[in-house]
């Protein structure tokens, strides 16, 4: 059983992480929420509070969108939900998609930051935008374990940089690297099971290189909210292109104009105001 925080009473509100964060992206986001719906936050597979030393035994698939969604699952019927409302950013949005796709019947609504989704894979290999995620060639290297994993130094530098980079609201520079998310990082192996999201095919380049001739995934039916963060240089708003044909029962895709990636965090407000419009 994945670790979680449970606060609330009401509607099923599941709030699934990114990379690289954990259950701590959403601490701006629960408060707002907690006292109209059940506010779940779980650490995902391998990442904080769940990473158990054994997990780098662990193939890499075991933490991949699959076992992720598995994982939920198992969280959900643990807690009594016949089904919730899934928010995500990140490796969250791409397993909140995939439960959406996969188990519809048990997601109420989707609320999602800056959507993974197959316009957006196939527009992550143009030539003016592949470097942006040179960190996921870098992942799937043994190099990634020698320079990074069990040195608090290496691990708050190294995430500090996607922070900054890729957050555009000061909160996400100035309060998204913690102490505690160091910590939890910095562990022998942590980090290197952190990484196994990618190492699984799981993450944008190896999603998209696996679509590239092939038909797109069915598109997901369930009632969905994309709140876009337009500077994120990882998902610039052209990456948003599409969404129309990938998510069927779009509700809305609003562009933030002042926020990056980190959703959540950045922007807590205006994913607490699209969740309730699905209590």
């Amino acid at each position: 059983m994945i670790s979680y925080a449970h606060e609330g009473n009401g509607v099923p509100v599941v709030c699934l992480h990114g990379w690289p964060g954990a259950a701590s992206d959403y601490r701006a986001l629960l408060p707002l929420l907690e006292r109209d719906a059940q506010v779940v936050v779980p650490d995902l597979l391998g990442f904080g509070a769940s990473f158990r030393p054994g997990d780098v035994e662990r193939p890499a698939t075991d933490f991949g969108r699959d076992a992720q969604g598995a994982a939920v699952l198992e969280l959900m019927e643990h807690l009594g939900f016949d089904d919730a409302v899934l928010v995500g950013y990140d490796v969250g949005s791409t397993t909140a998609t995939h439960l959406a796709r996969t188990s519809p019947e048990r997601v109420r609504a989707l609320v999602l930051g800056n959507a993974i989704h197959p316009g957006a894979a196939a527009a992550s290999l143009d030539d003016d935008h592949r470097a942006e995620f040179w960190y996921q060639d870098f992942h799937e290297l043994d190099l990634v374990e020698n320079l990074v994993d069990g040195s608090a130094a290496n691990v708050r530098a190294y995430l500090e940089y996607f922070w900054s980079h890729w957050g555009h609201r000061g909160i996400a520079a100035r309060e998204g690297v913690t102490d505690e998310l160091v910590d939890a990082y910095a562990r022998p192996g942590a980090f290197t099971v952190s990484v196994n999201w990618y190492r699984s095919g799981s993450a944008t380049l190896r999603t998209a290189l696996s679509l590239r001739g092939q038909d797109p995934p069915p598109p997901v039916t369930v009632p969905t909210t994309v709140l876009w963060g337009d500077q994120d240089p990882l998902f610039p708003p052209r990456l948003a292109e599409g969404l129309e044909r990938a998510f069927t029962d779009l509700r809305g895709v609003h562009h933030l104009e002042d926020v990056g990636h980190f959703v959540p965090l950045e922007a807590a407000n205006e994913v607490a105001a699209a969740v309730r419009a699905f209590l």
